[in-house]
């Protein structure tokens, strides 16, 4: 879709607060947004869309504790250089 933006104007933006019992999700990003989509098809006491910004953007809101975020340590050399070789092994190639 179209929708005149720039890549850096495509943002996600998670709101919630200590108080309320919801988190908002307003985002550009396609696979995001069909995951979301899908989450709310299949559990709507959970998750509903709230806004569609007619540019791209989907809003939903979510019950907290449905949402979470995973951070992710750096891979040591030695485990980059064996995801590599597994890779290569598999076809797989670096783009």
């Amino acid at each position: 879709m179209r929708t005149g933006l720039t890549k850096r104007e495509k943002t996600t933006a998670i709101y919630f607060d200590a108080y309320g019992s919801t988190i908002d999700v307003q985002t550009h990003n396609t696979d995001l947004k069909k995951r979301l989509t899908a989450f709310t098809k299949e559990y709507p006491q959970c998750c509903r869309l709230i806004d569609d910004d007619e540019q791209g953007g989907l809003t939903f809101e979510i019950e907290k504790g449905r949402l979470s975020f995973q951070l992710t340590s750096p891979y040591s050399e030695d485990r980059k250089k064996a995801a590599s070789e597994w890779a290569k092994m598999h076809g797989i190639s670096q783009k």
